[in-house]
């Protein structure tokens, strides 16, 4: 008589455990949103960013994001340090920035910040997420596709910026420069809590790469979309430890949808 209650408890266990794994598989995304990608006359030339380290499609819980490693700007070919204009914030108790950027002339401008290698002990691993946007100045119409240099990033294929939500976005997962033969590419929205999820399993959309490295997804919201590609290159010391642990490095871009009113 007392197998079922042991096998019900066990069963229990199990699933709380199957619940509690499935909440830290959520994928981490280094967020940084700025408050248009296309800047015209009508929006003014100062744009204002949004940089947390959190979970975009259940809008939260955030994490810890210390002062970034590097954070500016670039167009044709030049890069600005933006570092002076970050301004340090809370977002669910977790440290947080904002920074407010002026673009004064035409040109296609990519955005971007390095963050500080985050451990997660979950996973037992550190996470990198080099994350930039494309932003389009006056009508410049240029520079969409270009790259800023990290170690891993997404080439758009498609341009990032004025896109009609249904479009399709496509881009080349780059790893020192070299495209990665059937990468993991991992896909966010970035919801505001409007969205209901039915499960877990709807959090992250996860598609591959094909042998060349380019993948393809068609947004079906308007809004903010997050695209990290994710590969495992080196270790580094545990925290309080000399055990060497794997780091995860994300080229992350993030790009805008429109709904065609």
């Amino acid at each position: 008589m007392s197998f079922p209650f042991r096998f019900i408890t066990t069963m229990g266990f199990s699933f709380g455990l199957l619940i509690s794994a499935q909440h830290d598989a959520q994928a981490h995304f280094q967020k940084m949103i700025p408050s248009t990608n296309v800047v015209i006359q009508e929006t003014g030339r100062d744009v204002d960013v949004d940089l947390t380290f959190t979970h975009p499609m259940t809008n939260g819980p955030a994490m810890e994001m210390a002062r970034p490693v590097q954070f500016g700007i670039q167009t044709n070919g030049n890069k600005t340090d933006l570092g002076d204009s970050l301004v340090a914030k809370t977002v669910d108790g977790k440290a947080a920035f904002d920074a407010t950027i002026s673009i004064d002339r035409p040109g296609g401008y990519a955005l971007y910040v390095e963050p500080v290698p985050y451990f997660e002990p979950s996973e037992g691993k550190y996470i990198i997420q080099y994350t930039k946007t494309i932003i389009d100045a006056f009508g410049a119409g240029a520079e969409w596709d270009q790259m800023v240099g990290f170690p891993v990033e997404i080439e758009p294929l498609t341009r990032p910026y004025g896109i009609w939500t249904g479009n399709v976005f496509s881009g080349i997962v780059r790893h020192n420069g070299e495209p990665v033969p059937f990468a993991e590419v991992e896909v966010e929205y970035a919801n505001d809590g409007s969205i209901t999820l039915p499960n877990d399993s709807f959090s992250t959309q996860v598609i591959k790469a094909d042998g060349n490295g380019v993948f393809t997804y068609a947004m079906p919201r308007d809004g903010w979309w997050a695209f990290a590609a994710l590969i495992e290159d080196g270790t580094m010391a545990a925290p309080g430890s000399n055990d060497q642990v794997p780091v995860e490095r994300g080229g992350v871009i993030w790009v805008k949808t429109d709904a065609m009113d």
